[in-house]
Formats: C-alpha cells, structure tokens, sequence
C-alpha cells in the first residue's frame, strides 16, 4: 500500500475516532435526537443534487438508513448526552465486530470458530469490566444503550452487504436521507419542537461546526474515502487500522475533555481492542498458508 493510501486510511481512523469528542461537544448545544438529524440532513444536501442514485433498491436504502441513522446514531447520540463518556463510547461501540459476526454466522449457517469464541470472550470480558465499574459519567443503561447501537451498525451493515458493489459515498448520501424524516419526528415528539427550535436560534459557529463535521468529515469524506480504499487494497489491509478508533477516541476525550484513564478503564479497553484484534488477525497469520491450517 502506498504510503499516501496509508496516510489517508489514518486520517480516517483518526477522524472516527476523534468524532466522539465532537459529538460530545455538540450534545452541550442540541438535543441528541435533534443532533442526529441535523448531522444526516447536512450529509445529505446538497450533495444528493450532484451525486447520483446507487443502484441499490430502494427498501435497502430506506433499511439501512433507518438502521445507521436511527438504530445506530439516534441511540448513540441519547446514551452520550449523560449516560456514557465519549472514550468509552468509542470503544463499546466497536462490539459491532462481534454482532457482524454472529449475525453472518447465523445467516450462512456457518460455525463460530475457536478464536473467534477467544474473541468473543475476552471483549465480553471487558463489557463486564466496564459494567462493574459505572459511576456518574458511565450508567449501566448507557452501556445497554451504545451495546443497542452496535447491535444495529452490525444490522446496517448486513443490510449494505446486501447492495452489492456500489459507490459507497452514494450510498451513504442517499440512505441517509431514509434517516432525516424519522429522527425529525422522534426530536419533535421526544424533545418538543419549542426545545428543539430553541436549540436552533441559540446554536454558536461551534455548534453548527460539530454538525458539519459530523456531515462531511465523518459521513461524507469517511466513508468515501473508506470505501475508495477498500476498492483499491485488500480488505485484509485495511480494515485492520480500524482497531485505532477507539484509540484515537479515548485519547482524544483524556486530552481534548480531560476524561480520565484509570486502570480499569485501560484494562477494559485491552480486553476489547485485544478481542478485536484476534478476530480480525487471526485469519492472516503469516503460518496459515504455510501450515495448512
């Protein structure tokens, strides 16, 4: 790969992870369910005007914008408004690894194997670590929460399996705009339009930052970017830098949010990142081919 692509699939990894903060930070402005269709409206227009429609049916789109934008975000952003830290979002978040794997599992009728049982235990591990540890900026429900959320990913990203070799940026601008109406309506019910439109008026340069950051850093230039690697690398060489997500992103909420980093929340995160990376190595070890195994 050549070290510009690498540079790239870092900024990536980087940008997801350092999102969390962002999303932190726009939570002080508006209501999460707000927050979330706003970040999807933005993602949205105008580039749906310019970008053309994937070939994907359109109840794929309309699945896998209500899951991504709803089941996976909407959740997210209401857990992380008070009932989880950013840091420790971005890493439970990544069990969608392990939804994805039991999902696909249960669809191809395929068997689980030994390391990936390993996998599964030592980032369930972890998730315990987490739970017996809940104070006042971590609650068992926002745990239960962001777990829901990567329940859902997982679900997106079977739905995304399903379309096919499509233009990835495409697909993103326009299953999300399935995300916009149902999360308008969940902000007006849940939250009230009176807050809702407060939250507009009073919003900052800061506020509407995070939601654009949100649109095109995330969204739009992630994903894009993401899946223009993908075309071009083995997955095998790719996805694997997706285990710095949580690096970036408990790092950057120590530094940018001063959350804390006490042992068990690093111990934690090594027995989810250690789960992570025995699942998704596992298959490349160099002695496979060579053994037979």
């Amino acid at each position: 790969m050549p070290f510009r692509h690498f540079l790239l699939a870092l900024a990536v990894v980087a940008i997801w992870g350092s999102n969390f903060v962002v999303i932190r930070l726009g939570l002080n402005a508006f209501p999460p369910l707000l927050f979330a269709a706003l970040r999807f409206a933005m993602a949205v227009l105008p580039a749906i005007l310019f970008v053309p429609r994937p070939t994907a049916p359109w109840r794929n789109l309309a699945a896998y914008g209500l899951l991504i934008g709803v089941g996976q975000f909407g959740l997210l952003f209401l857990a992380m408004r008070s009932q989880i830290s950013p840091g420790l979002a971005s890493l439970v978040i990544q069990t969608q690894v392990f939804f994805t794997l039991m999902l696909a599992m249960r669809v191809n009728k395929e068997r689980v194997q030994g390391y990936q049982w390993l996998s599964l235990l030592l980032a369930g591990a972890g998730i315990v670590v987490i739970a017996s540890h809940t104070d006042g900026s971590t609650t068992v429900l926002g745990l239960a929460m962001i777990l829901l959320a990567a329940f859902s990913w997982a679900c997106g990203n079977m739905v995304g399996k399903r379309a096919g070799q499509v233009n990835m940026l495409a697909y993103m601008v326009w299953s999300s705009a399935f995300a916009v109406p149902p999360l308008l309506a969940l902000s007006l019910l849940v939250e009230g339009p009176g807050l809702a439109w407060q939250s507009v008026q009073a919003a900052d340069a800061g506020a509407w930052g995070s939601v654009l950051w949100q649109a095109l850093g995330n969204t739009l230039f992630g994903y894009g970017v993401w899946g223009w690697l993908l075309a071009r690398h083995a997955a095998a060489t790719i996805v694997p830098m997706a285990l710095l997500v949580p690096v970036f992103g408990m790092s950057t909420a120590a530094w940018y949010l001063g959350e804390s980093l006490p042992a068990w929340k690093l111990a934690a995160a090594a027995l989810v990142l250690s789960g992570l990376a025995l699942n998704l190595l596992w298959p490349l070890r160099p002695w496979k081919r060579v053994a037979g195994i």
